[in-house]
């Protein structure tokens, strides 16, 4: 059987030792680096006890915890602000930007909520007309788009509106259907204005006596003359009651379905390659470890620690047991596998909720329970009384 490799407490310069190499090029990285190699030589015995890892397994784990912590950093500012930062450029990285929340991926949503009753949104509505027949009822409005060319076979159109325009009601201020009917002219007669502009109505009828009028009209042809409705099912279009003649000729306002389920036109990004899309392309990029503060570097020693400690236990329980004089020794790979898995777990769950702690959410909470505790405090100061 070979022997293992022990420790020999001088590491080498870690800048090239690195699997990856992420850090290497970082000042305080290559100063902590063999510093952390002794630190985690000496918690797991070393030099009373042999240690079966040479620096450049020290540093594989260093440079892994660093990458760990960047990975459960940049993770939970993700879930923070990611509502904020989808549909951005992800072209600059954000590792030393401050997100600002903001309101455009709830407009968005807002938007395609609208775009479904015109009020908003990205998607295109058109419009044409639609020549009634006499005693013909029903119209398919599918054929209809197809036969014009408003959409293609495969397509299908929805309608948003059906309408009869006829003259403004401000061209009807005459109306022998409503009665009391003013005559401009001889309003203005009676003043002996007649041969002054038109404008001068205005100095009689304020606008809102135009407004209330419009509105009379219009209520008027509503419910005098205006005896035709209609129903839609399925595209099909049903005129009530059947048109007695061909004269008539309502207008469409439509969309068309592949509009709203094309994920580049129901979007104000439209087909942009170039914006985040999913959480894997929010440009964050590798950590800068010499900006890490204290508390962050020392998580990440403890860590280097319980990765050394597994990775030792591995190799160890590969021997299981050593010669010795006189005697075989038992090695404790598998208590220390063990207790570097649940050293791993512990950090990472522990990191997290530091990284919950500080999330938006739980300082706004934070702030909350602040501002109700200095209320309750200020409610039991007496007041003074003051005597003038």
């Amino acid at each position: 059987m070979a022997n293992p490799t022990i420790y020999d407490g001088t590491p080498i310069a870690i800048s090239g030792s690195t699997p990856f190499g992420y850090y290497d090029l970082d000042a305080q990285f290559q100063s902590d680096g063999p510093k952390v190699a002794n630190y985690c030589a000496r918690k797991l015995g070393y030099p009373v006890m042999d240690v079966e890892l040479q620096d450049v397994n020290f540093y594989t784990c260093f440079e892994e915890a660093v990458s760990v912590y960047s990975e459960e950093l940049y993770q939970s500012k993700i879930k923070d602000n990611y509502l904020g930062l989808e549909g951005a450029p992800t072209g600059s990285q954000l590792n030393n930007t401050v997100v600002v929340p903001s309101l455009n991926s709830i407009v968005t949503i807002a938007d395609n909520y609208g775009a479904q009753i015109g009020i908003g949104g990205t998607i295109e509505y058109y419009s044409g007309s639609l020549a009634l027949t006499a005693s013909i009822q029903v119209y398919d409005m599918q054929k209809w788009a197809v036969d014009n060319g408003y959409i293609s076979g495969s397509d299908r159109i929805v309608i948003q509106e059906v309408s009869y325009k006829g003259n403004p009601a401000v061209n009807q201020y005459y109306d022998p259907f409503i009665g009391g009917s003013i005559n401009y002219q001889g309003a203005t007669e009676n003043f002996g204005w007649s041969s002054y502009s038109p404008g001068l109505n205005f100095t009689l009828f304020p606008v809102y006596w135009d407004i209330q009028r419009i509105q009379e009209i219009e209520m008027s042809n509503t419910v005098r003359r205006s005896w035709f409705s209609f129903e839609i099912t399925n595209n099909k279009l049903t005129i009530l009651p059947k048109p007695e003649s061909d004269d008539m000729r309502v207008w469409i306002k439509y969309s068309k379905k592949s509009d709203f389920t094309d994920p580049t036109k129901n979007s104000p990004y439209g087909a942009n390659q170039s914006l985040v899309s999913n959480p894997s392309n929010v440009p964050y990029g590798t950590i800068t470890y010499i900006q890490i503060n204290q508390p962050g570097k020392q998580w990440i020693f403890e860590y280097t620690l319980a990765l050394a400690s597994e990775l030792l236990g591995l190799i160890r329980g590969k021997y299981t047991q050593v010669p010795a004089p006189g005697s075989e020794v038992t090695l404790n790979g598998a208590d220390l596998i063990s207790k570097g898995q649940a050293q791993q777990q512990a950090l990472r769950e522990r990191l997290r909720q530091d990284f919950e702690d500080m999330s938006r959410r739980a300082q706004l909470e934070r702030k909350q329970s602040e501002n109700q505790s200095i209320s309750s405090t200020l409610s039991e100061v007496p007041m003074m009384v003051y005597l003038g």
